[in-house]
């Protein structure tokens, strides 16, 4: 593919572009988001699969964070396959799918209308299966997304899920923020992590890292490493790496961690330690590291650090002799039962 743009670089770049088209295009429906919540649910549900579920993870730790609500992924298949009959009550059930259309997110939509409980959905597309069972309908906006390896949309509904979570807890400082990351993200799009690249673009194996918001991540890093670039990459906290895998760190072993600089910011730097002095090659970004496009709030960084790592992914791939628009074995929608 030398000298060709791929359809996954083409639509990484475009993120900026569809974030600010999505938030202005959300102002309408922030009231009925508020409305949600102001009936005082006792906790938020998640449902979704791969990308979409770590964008998930990404609302939850916000939810917990900013509105003390526990916030939990459930299986889909616990209903479309198990037929369990969940005691849903006094919750918000938030259904992300780029697609709208997986049969499993459908059948866990289905069951929490006919209980009662709200269903906010999140697709790319006003007009999907999802979305016409929702009680409010979220579009991403993202225009048609090509590549197996999904990026844009990703970003938008980690965005989408700061900014209804933000509108929720009525948090003025992150709401500006959240409206400035089409700027922030144009800049970490242009970012080039190439010591990054260097190492991990030999690898058999690798480590990515993170803890709170930058966990779910380091899972989507991970996936995107096996995706697109056949490398098998496994993310953790990185409190849980000191909890058994550490034990396979050996000398020139390689561990990306994303570091933004929020609580979690000492203890991040303590395990990265930790690592290196197994003999670990660790590669930090944030926290003296590789260098990020900030956005000014810490909650949010993460979401500059994953623009910036699919700009970096997509070149590994291709340095390691992969189409990441193409993988082998991967097509783009996946409907799970």
């Amino acid at each position: 593919m030398s000298g060709q743009q791929t359809l996954m670089a083409r639509e990484t770049a475009e993120a900026p572009e569809v974030v600010a088209r999505m938030l202005a295009s959300l102002t309408p429906q922030l009231g009925e988001l508020k409305r949600l919540i102001t009936r005082k649910p006792s906790h938020i549900v998640t449902i979704a699969r791969g990308s979409s579920d770590h964008a998930a993870g990404y609302c939850k730790y916000l939810v917990e964070i900013l509105l003390g609500l526990p916030c939990a992924s459930l299986g889909p298949s616990v209903v479309s396959i198990y037929d369990a009959k969940l005691a849903l009550r006094d919750c918000v059930v938030i259904a992300i799918s780029q697609s709208g259309g997986s049969p499993d997110a459908l059948a866990f939509a289905a069951a929490a209308r006919r209980a009662g409980v709200p269903v906010v959905s999140v697709t790319n597309g006003r007009d999907t299966p999802l979305a016409r069972l929702a009680s409010i309908a979220l579009d991403l906006g993202a225009g048609a997304e090509q590549s197996v390896a999904a990026t844009k949309t990703f970003i938008a509904s980690a965005v989408l899920a700061a900014r209804v979570v933000a509108e929720w807890a009525g948090n003025a400082t992150l709401i500006g923020a959240i409206e400035q990351l089409p700027e922030v993200l144009a800049k970490a799009n242009a970012l080039c992590w190439d010591a990054l690249e260097a190492t991990l673009v030999p690898a058999r194996s690798a480590y990515v890292l993170g803890r709170g918001p930058s966990l779910p991540i380091a899972s989507e890093a991970a996936l995107k490493l096996k995706e697109t670039s056949a490398l098998h990459a496994e993310a953790f906290s990185s409190a849980e790496v000191l909890h058994g895998p550490m034990e396979l760190v050996k000398p020139g072993f390689p561990v990306l961690m994303f570091l933004p600089d929020d609580a979690a910011a000492a203890t991040n730097t303590a395990t990265a330690e930790r690592l290196r002095a197994a003999g670990g090659d660790v590669r930090v970004v944030g926290a003296g590291g590789s260098e990020f496009a900030r956005t000014g709030h810490a909650l949010l960084d993460p979401i500059s650090m994953i623009q910036t790592f699919y700009g970096s992914v997509e070149r590994i791939a291709r340095a390691r002799g992969h189409d990441p628009d193409r993988p082998h074995l991967l097509s783009k929608v996946t409907r799970t039962t």
